[in-house]
């Protein structure tokens, strides 16, 4: 099974105490529960994409402890506080499958494009399974539940209540973004099945931006 989840932050203090607000008692407590709910839900041949931002702390032993303990086959998306931990020689890097800054991956009959960075114009965007239902969904990290997620929530919302007004049909612009941060499932890696009934609960219950509704219209020129 291929499951998803970004920025953890494992011994981050502050993204526990002000940043995220994660209400543990203390770090230690935060990375002892991210761990159990990772290896809740993880099998031995599950490959895990972590969409950035694994770790903070240039602790060699502190990161390969972690790693040990995490079960499947680990795949990193860079993030842009993972430089510094994995330039340090003494990581074991060894214990992912691979690291890259961006993927494109298909799972099923979905593409899946996976980077830290919300991509608001993603490759495939427009692409349909054969029943007519969306293919290709965008997985981001990077801004955690803040402000800028509210901006991305409002840019889907737009996006989606774009027509398209073509030479053949009018139609609507897909835009399937989803952010896998790791507070939205409990700290637990989800396939993408989940992450869609996760994000489409989560943004339903968001306050519906002024422009809700009002249908845009442009015309097609691809």
């Amino acid at each position: 099974m291929k499951l998803y989840i970004s920025d953890q932050h494992f011994f981050h203090e502050n993204a526990n105490n002000s940043l995220d607000h994660r209400g543990f008692p203390d770090v230690r407590t935060m990375n002892q529960y991210m761990i159990d709910q990772w290896n809740k839900k993880v099998q031995g041949g599950d490959i895990i994409y972590v969409l950035g931002d694994m770790f903070w702390t240039n602790e060699a032993a502190q990161i390969n402890a972690v790693l040990n303990r995490l079960k499947g086959k680990i795949c990193l998306i860079e993030g842009n506080h993972d430089k510094s931990w994995m330039n340090k020689s003494e990581v074991n890097l060894d214990r992912f499958e691979w690291i890259k800054p961006y993927a494109e991956l298909k799972d099923g009959n979905n593409i899946v494009i996976a980077s830290h960075y919300p991509t608001f114009c993603y490759n495939h965007q427009y692409l349909k399974n054969d029943d007519g239902s969306d293919r290709t969904y965008m997985l981001y990290g990077h801004v955690h539940n803040t402000h800028d997620e509210i901006l991305v929530n409002q840019f889907q919302n737009l996006t989606k209540n774009t027509i398209l007004k073509g030479s053949k049909e009018e139609r609507t612009i897909p835009c399937n973004m989803i952010n896998t941060f790791c507070m939205f499932s409990d700290y637990t890696p989800l396939s993408l099945k989940e992450w869609i009934e996760v994000d489409n609960k989560r943004r339903s219950a968001l306050p519906l931006p002024q422009f809700s509704g009002q249908k845009q219209v442009i015309k097609d020129e691809l």
